[in-house]
């Protein structure tokens, strides 16, 4: 099993969710995030002044999948989200251990 967190700009949402959805992937946890990789941020004025916004904000996107439809999952995130601008994203996927279903107890890709 493998988790997926895919870092991604927020009016990308429905489409990405309605492309995993149609791939057979169920189930994502999103967060509200802020952060800055290569853009660094960028700058903006107010009444006059110039300043730095170093923290954009972005969605972060978990999904937990199979070994055998990572590259799936990943494909769509990245076909979905990708605008060909700076600032699109990353994604990153980690080896999970176990993952248990707290309401009956299963646990590996049965809890899924």
């Amino acid at each position: 099993m493998k988790k997926v967190e895919a870092v991604i700009r927020h009016y990308k949402l429905e489409d990405v969710k309605d492309a995993l959805t149609k791939a057979g992937i169920q189930g994502m946890t999103v967060s509200e995030i802020r952060g800055f990789g290569r853009q660094r941020g960028h700058k903006e004025q107010y009444r006059g002044t110039e300043y730095t916004v170093d923290f954009l904000p972005k969605l972060k996107l978990e999904v937990v999948v199979a070994d055998d439809i990572l590259s799936k999952a990943v494909e769509t995130i990245m076909t979905t989200a990708r605008t060909g601008q700076i600032g699109d994203g990353k994604i990153f996927v980690t080896d999970l251990e176990d993952v248990i279903r707290i309401r009956t107890g299963e646990s590996g890709a049965e809890a899924i």
